[in-house]
Order: structure tokens, then C-alpha cells, then sequence
């Protein structure tokens, strides 16, 4: 069984940096890509940040030039590098990745940012 388990979360001042870290575990193959989502109450999960297995990263323009998304080498685990935090970063963070056409998601973890 598949499973993605997120680490990192907590909480931290306004314009610190903290690190989320994703584990891929139980699949043979690495993932085709990976992918942070975050989720605030009362939103829509958006995207955050997606890394493919070429190395290419998309963004959120919100987060465009304080977060760094990066994975390991044979896709089983992800990270992304959270700097310069705001308030409105307040969020559940789930990761994702897409392994042989099938969707897997982590639980999330909660990342709060105070003022």
C-alpha cells in the first residue's frame, strides 16, 4: 500500500522559514511528479508548488520567490522550503505525487504562521 507521510509542519513567526518534508512509502516506483497543496478553512485546496521528474517547478504566484520545491533523486520523497512566511500562509499542507497514472495525497500537516 501507498502511502505519503508529511513532516515539518508547526508554527512560526511572520518571515521565518521552516522546511515540509514528504516520504513516499510502499511503491517499488518513484513518483512521475510531486506536489504541495495547501488548504486554508473556508478555501479551496490550491496549488502550491509542483516538481517534475525532469526537475521542472511551477508556482503559485503567491509564493514565487520564497518557496523552493525539490525532490529526491528516484522520487520517493519531496520537499519544499517554505522562507519569508506570511499570515496568509496559514494552511493545512498536503503533498502529492502521481505514480503510473494513479493520484496519491498525504494526510497534511498543519503549518500556522502568527503575527
Amino acid at each position: 500500500q501507498v502511502r505519503l507521510v508529511e513532516s515539518g509542519g508547526g508554527l512560526v513567526q511572520a518571515g521565518e522559514s521552516l522546511r515540509l518534508s514528504c516520504v513516499v512509502s510502499g511503491s517499488i516506483l518513484g513518483a512521475d511528479h510531486m506536489a504541495w497543496f495547501r488548504q486554508s478553512p473556508g478555501k479551496q485546496r490550491e496549488l502550491v508548488a509542483r516538481i517534475y521528474g525532469g526537475g521542472s517547478t511551477e508556482y503559485a504566484d503567491s509564493v514565487k520567490g520564497r518557496f523552493s520545491i525539490s525532490r529526491d533523486r528516484v522520487g520517493k520523497a519531496v520537499y519544499l522550503q517554505m522562507n519569508s512566511v506570511r499570515s496568509e500562509d496559514t494552511a493545512v499542507y498536503s503533498c502529492y505525487a502521481r505514480i503510473r497514472g494513479r493520484d496519491y495525497w498525504g494526510q497534511g500537516t498543519q503549518f500556522t504562521v502568527s503575527s
